[in-house]
């Protein structure tokens, strides 16, 4: 049977263009990307396919158009001021609040199977894995082990993570020239076991979520594999699908 060939709209291919600039760091986390009348003349198209490109690049939060200013590369250190992107869980009582965190360790290990499947890894191959517990209104709210390719992290330690003054993403983008793209989560309801109840000060046999999520980079190459158990007695999972 023949496959019929694949129509790619103008604006789709400017897009894709453009992002090969974004992962090769012709523009890096921060910078303005160049107006869209110039990016129309660089790719040789009309303005308005431009336009269309930085918007789609905006949908996917690429990019961050402001206003008078211009369009800039999007970039996780933005988050030390602000509730960060990928964190979905939020206070019952409805206030934004940036977590506080509180690292357990930093240790080196090798990846087992559910690592080598999610991270693209063959089994054994080196990882780093990070335990910290995020703080919302004054209590353990999130207990994380995130689990990231060594090859990809090597120097991450726990001096640097302590040291480092922002979001965890915001770390790996400026440290170690990884951004976090996107991300898939899965949920599934738990019951805490003792150590994992003890970090987060609540009882042995309390429901949890467990929260687990892929992270890609550029090209959908999965960069973090993250399981987090939640303690809801003060908190909920927020996704807006709107």
């Amino acid at each position: 049977m023949t496959t019929a060939p694949t129509f790619r709209p103008l604006w789709r291919q400017i897009r894709d263009l453009i992002v090969r600039e974004l992962e090769s760091g012709a523009w890096k986390p921060g910078e303005a990307i160049p107006p869209e009348p110039e990016l129309a003349a660089r790719y040789r198209v009309s303005q308005g396919t431009a336009r269309r490109a930085v918007d789609a690049l905006a949908d996917e939060n690429l990019v961050v158009r402001r206003q008078g200013k211009g369009t800039f590369v999007a970039t996780h250190t933005e988050e030390r001021v602000s509730v960060p992107r990928f964190l979905r869980i939020r206070r019952d009582d409805g206030v934004d609040e940036y977590p506080g965190s509180r690292l357990i360790d930093v240790r080196r290990s090798k990846a087992g199977v559910e690592a080598s499947r999610h991270l693209g890894l063959r089994a054994g191959e080196g990882v780093i894995v990070l335990r910290r517990v995020l703080d919302l209104a004054g209590a353990p709210a999130v207990l994380d082990e995130i689990t990231l390719p060594g090859t990809l992290f090597r120097g991450l330690t726990k001096d640097r993570v302590e040291a480092y003054r922002g979001s965890m993403y915001g770390l790996f983008e400026t440290g170690f020239g990884v951004r976090m793209l996107k991300a898939r989560e899965t949920l599934k309801a738990i019951a805490a076991d003792p150590a994992s109840a003890a970090l987060l000060a609540v009882e042995p046999g309390t429901p949890l979520i467990a929260v687990e999520r892929v992270t890609t980079t550029y090209g959908e190459r999965p960069v973090e594999l993250r399981r987090g158990l939640c303690a809801t007695a003060r908190c909920h999972y927020l996704n807006d699908l709107g």
